[in-house]
């Protein structure tokens, strides 16, 4: 148990995808951004919320003006840093424009903390998904790694990110997340990933850190306690809210009740520290193209979460805090995310609450203080 006064230091995902990039130009229209999709994301039912649109409208986040503008939001509300989803598949990068040219561009997210979720599933290659019976994840995203493909990727981040003074640290170690964590563990077995992993942490003590805290996300319950025996620090997900099997609307109130239930479980059954993720909601309706009275039941059409507001999200984010402060070290949680638009989890201001949703984590960082 930990000491009730210090502060919890809040970091919130962010999704790279709001701009055009070559990897699309080639399958979409010339300029297509996922922006298509948000703002026109057609109503599935009565009273759905669609579409959520941005209060100032759709942006270009490899801009660093739209960097600095969200900076300034985090700072003024009390997001502490972002972690971007940094896709890279043997030395192949998507989306780096957000984070190369945005947010570490002149005049962008200037020196506010960072850190990488390297996400291990490469982006979707057609969207809107359409109504096919092929598998829920194309084979052809999954990327493998290898012993030396991720000490390759371990030396790339720590040449252009991991040594930026304002990289996010715990202990002097760079935070580092694996999205498909399972899939990592799977694919390598324990054994290998232990050594693979062992390995990436000398090369960065060899470097001066104290090594490389790495957190496993989205970990699968059939291998929870493989990830310490692999070498993880911790656990946690990256959006943890609906159930992907249960009914098509759930409630937000009876999920977020429900989820916080089950972090102390994560941390005793994996023997690692689990850092709360909480969302404001889930809703991937706008990546799925239209279907009839026979709606599919999988992604991104099925599960929709209903009935979230600002002040569900408050009792939410006031549930992970409290948790941190009584178990975690580092008191430390996380928000899936700040601006994954397309499938209905943002903190960013929109046309229907305003800045509710920013105000409700200030709120509760206040409480906690």
């Amino acid at each position: 148990m930990n000491d009730s006064h210090k502060a919890v230091t809040i970091g919130a995902y962010v999704y790279p995808g709001w701009h055009a990039c070559p990897e699309r130009d080639c399958q979409f229209p010339p300029d297509w951004s996922e922006w298509d999709l948000v703002l026109n994301a057609p109503s599935r039912f009565p009273g759905h919320n669609q579409p959520r649109l941005p209060l100032d409208g759709p942006y270009d986040d490899s801009s660093p003006t739209t960097a600095l503008k969200q900076v300034e939001l985090a700072r003024e509300f009390g997001v502490d840093f972002f972690v971007y989803a940094f896709f890279w598949s043997r030395g192949k990068r998507v989306f780096e424009a957000s984070l190369d040219k945005g947010f570490l561009g002149k005049g962008g997210g200037g020196d506010f903390p960072f850190a990488l979720m390297w996400a291990n599933r490469m982006p979707r290659g057609v969207l809107p998904v359409k109504l096919d019976p092929g598998p829920e994840i194309d084979p052809g995203r999954l990327v493998y790694t290898d012993p030396d493909d991720f000490l390759n990727l371990i030396r790339f981040l720590e040449d252009k990110y991991f040594s930026r003074s304002n990289y996010f640290r715990i202990n002097n170690m760079p935070l580092l997340s694996i999205f498909d964590s399972t899939f990592f563990l799977r694919q390598l077995g324990t054994g290998l990933a232990s050594r693979t992993i062992s390995r990436a942490k000398d090369y960065l003590s060899k470097k001066g850190y104290s090594g490389l805290h790495l957190m496993a996300i989205n970990p699968a319950s059939a291998m929870i306690t493989d990830f310490k025996k692999a070498g993880f620090d911790s656990v946690s997900h990256y959006v943890w809210l609906p159930d992907w099997k249960g009914k098509y609307q759930q409630d937000y109130g009876e999920l977020i009740k429900r989820r916080s239930n089950e972090w102390r479980t994560f941390a005793k059954e994996s023997g690692l520290v689990y850092f709360p993720s909480v969302s404001p909601g889930w809703d991937a309706t706008p990546r799925g193209v239209a279907h009839d009275s026979r709606r599919p039941q999988r992604y991104p059409w099925w599960p929709v979460v209903v009935g979230e507001d600002p002040a569900l999200f408050s009792n939410f984010l006031g549930r992970a805090i409290r948790y941190t402060r009584k178990y975690n070290d580092p008191q430390l949680c996380f928000i899936a995310s700040w601006n994954e638009w397309s499938e209905g989890h943002y903190v960013e201001p929109d046309k229907r609450f305003g800045t509710a949703w920013l105000e409700a984590i200030q709120r509760e960082k206040q409480y906690a203080v």
